[in-house]
């Protein structure tokens, strides 16, 4: 995959200490960013983040060009609700067999050949339907989920971290955990007093939610615990 930070909130940090000034401040939004030290700007975004008051990060907002990756990761990415969407359109774009390989498939010769047989018998199968002068648009509905696709997405500070404490988790699907590393890798230059706080909720919160799933990775964080979200029967 290819991921681009192809836009985002100009001083993204001072605009959020601002916003966290603001909220005490008889003085307008413009001088309260004009006017706040780098050293305040830390400390407010430091107790903003450390007290769960997180409204005001809201304010930067990041955008993100992707290229490559498959349905799979598309269709686990756009359960974030809280971002913006535009996706490379299958009824206009006709790439039925690029596909996105794992590596588990990829480095077994046997399961490539399965898969090149796969490709041949799809690509028969569209050009059969277009014999039968099926719409492309109809013909699409065959497309595997390895398909490639192109997105571009917006998320703001918010999100990005949520987002970031359910897809940096090892449990997280390895396509998507790679999105979102690259995703940090962008941002954290930019925000670094933000960001310093992503990671999986076993890092974030102390708390690992996947009990008898869990990957153990919160034994050697200090302080952490294993809980899960499963909800006791009542005894009633």
């Amino acid at each position: 995959m290819k991921v681009v930070l192809i836009s985002h909130t100009i001083d993204p940090e001072a605009v959020v200490a601002a916003a966290i000034n603001q909220c005490y401040s008889a003085k307008s939004g413009e001088e309260l960013k004009e006017t706040i030290s780098l050293e305040k700007r830390e400390r407010l975004i430091d107790i903003v983040m450390n007290s769960g008051h997180l409204s005001t990060i809201e304010h930067a907002s990041f955008t993100f060009a992707v290229e490559g990756v498959s349905r799979v990761t598309e269709t686990q990415l756009v359960r974030h609700r809280h971002a913006s969407y535009s996706i490379k359109s299958g009824r206009y774009n006709k790439t039925h067999t690029d596909f996105v390989i794992p590596a588990s498939i990829a480095n077994n010769p046997e399961a490539m050949q399965a898969v090149e047989e796969f490709k041949k018998s799809l690509d028969q199968t569209v050009e059969k339907l277009k014999a039968l002068e099926i719409k492309p648009e109809d013909a699409r509905y065959l497309t595997p989920q390895a398909t490639k696709t192109n997105i571009i997405l917006t998320m703001n500070a918010r999100g990005l971290l949520n987002f970031f404490e359910h897809r940096l988790c090892i449990r997280a699907q390895w396509e998507i955990r790679e999105l979102a590393n690259e995703m940090l890798k962008l941002v954290k230059p930019i925000a670094p007093n933000i960001f310093k706080f992503a990671g999986p909720t076993c890092e974030t919160q102390k708390i690992c939610w996947e009990g008898d799933l869990s990957c153990g990775k919160w034994k050697a964080i200090s302080g952490a615990e294993l809980r899960t979200r499963t909800v006791k029967k009542s005894s009633k």
